[in-house]
């Protein structure tokens, strides 16, 4: 492999990323006979963050048939919502059956990235030093790949075991062991079950709590998958019944927000379900509107904090010692192991990679208001620039994939345009025009209801979700339309 094409000249397509996104456009431009790429993965293996999130308990929250490529099915995934181990398998899979892995450089983190307006084309620099030449620029690094540590005094100090959820220390056993858990998230609510059963002690701090409702989730029965295998249409028809029950969540999120209500009594059932003691039922009854965070589905974490070895913290966190946390009511909790669940700096697109484009113009400043994009894949003043599960186009209640098929098609137009182009540079009023509508809409939805969430900036402004239906985004990304950008001969 080389860091151009065979003749000396730049890659035609430079990709950053081996997850869901950098796999699944590969796979696009080599059906499209595209070749001349690059895959620039800073881990060992593909899978992003289902590589990286390999804790106890760790599965998708979205149906195993709407969370897989529709180009290539699985019929024999082993249950309704996918465990971290079979879709990481199935990442691993695409990758070799379509021949991904000569395209994919290894432990190659990129530090920059500088637009050259005289050849058009990006010039890259690894951590490592390495250089890299392309014509178009992909980034497929996602929202969710860079762990956020809680700003809690003194947890540089403490001496026992510390890791993320999302960097799991799986040499350290937890049997026995007295256990605090920072954080109430979407990953929380899948390790804590596993975990509980095993330590002596475990003390769940909680900043706010979450809303949690009933996972429809069990193991696919052996005929129905037999039936899935020999009848391919049938798990078309299934997907096609997932997505359109999902897509009309829509309504409750954007359109109208007081159906939320209906979601609310569920909560409360399965809550009242989980939690016997009503005085824990009430410290978890969340203090905001039912949508402004992420919903979360589980069965097992409400039962696993009516534990007697479990205790739920909710005063907040005032330091931590070499041996203790300590809570802000005054109690001091010796604990051997801390385990944060605080999710992702996912407002933090392309961070820690330092982008300049036209003019040498950083990325980052050109952000300093929050992040936004056309359609989320395309920056003005970033020629020839495409993102993947960029800003804006997160989901609260569907598959990312159908969006990233929806971008897979948008950025191939734009690579195939630069055939006859130096450079496609996005015009500003055109992002402009669309980021005013965009917001417009978000402020209609139910995220912009009083809270703070992973979704928006510390001042308040969404730049990760889509407020609209899918089929809405994939209609306005059918194709590249060329008067939407400068085009540079």
């Amino acid at each position: 492999m080389t860091n151009t094409s065979p003749s000396g000249a730049p890659l035609r397509v430079l990709i950053i990323g081996a997850g869901f996104g950098g796999i699944g456009l590969a796979i696009q431009l080599l059906k499209a006979g595209i070749r001349d790429f690059q895959i620039l993965e800073k881990g060992d293996d593909v899978g992003g963050t289902w590589r990286d999130n390999s804790y106890p308990g760790a599965a998708c929250d979205v149906p195993s048939h709407l969370y897989s490529y529709s180009f290539e099915p699985k019929a024999d995934w082993s249950r309704k919502f996918a465990p971290q181990a079979e879709i990481f398998a199935y990442q691993r899979h695409c990758a070799d059956k379509y021949g991904l892995r000569p395209h994919i450089r290894f432990g190659c983190e990129v530090a920059e990235a500088t637009f050259d307006e005289g050849d058009g084309t990006w010039q890259l620099r690894s951590t490592a030093g390495e250089t890299f030449r392309a014509r178009a620029l992909v980034s497929a690094c996602g929202q969710l790949n860079r762990p956020a540590w809680p700003k809690v005094p003194g947890l540089e100090r403490f001496r026992g075991a510390l890791f993320h959820s999302a960097r799991w220390d799986h040499g350290y056993s937890l049997e026995g062991k007295r256990v605090a858990v920072i954080g109430t998230g979407a990953s929380a609510i899948q390790f804590v079950p596993q975990i509980a059963p095993k330590v002596a002690r475990l003390s769940l701090f909680q900043r706010s709590a979450a809303y949690v409702i009933h996972k429809p989730d069990r193991a696919y029965r052996p005929w129905e998958l037999a039936l899935m295998r020999r009848l391919p249409a049938l798990q078309k028809v299934d997907r096609l019944l997932k997505y359109v029950q999902h897509e009309s969540r829509v309504l409750a999120f954007s359109v109208f927000p007081p159906l939320m209500k209906l979601m609310r009594a569920r909560f409360h059932r399965h809550l009242a379900r989980g939690i016997a003691d009503p005085v824990l039922r009430q410290r978890l009854v969340p203090d905001y509107p039912l949508g402004c965070k992420r919903i979360l589905i589980s069965n097992d974490f409400y039962p696993a904090l009516d534990r007697d070895n479990v205790e739920v913290v909710d005063c907040g966190i005032s330091e931590v010692t070499e041996d203790a946390v300590i809570a802000r009511d005054g109690r001091r909790i010796e604990v051997d192991a801390i385990i944060l669940g605080t999710g992702f700096t996912a407002t933090d697109f392309l961070a820690p990679m330092t982008l300049r484009g036209r003019g040498g113009r950083d990325l980052n400043e050109a952000w300093r208001d929050g992040a936004e994009a056309f359609l989320g894949i395309s920056v003005s003043g970033f020629p020839n620039l495409f993102m993947l599960y960029g800003p804006n186009t997160n989901l609260g209640h569907n598959s990312i994939l159908y969006m990233l098929e929806s971008q897979f098609r948008y950025v191939l137009d734009g690579i195939r345009a630069l055939d006859g182009l130096r450079y496609l540079d996005l015009k500003p009023d055109v992002q402009h025009r669309f980021n005013q509508r965009l917001q417009q809409a978000v402020r209609h939805t139910v995220w912009e209801q009083g809270c703070q969430s992973w979704y928006k900036t510390a001042d308040g402004r969404n730049t990760n979700n889509w407020p609209g239906f899918t089929f809405t985004y994939r209609r306005q990304t059918r194709r590249l339309e060329l008067e939407h950008y400068d085009c540079v001969r």
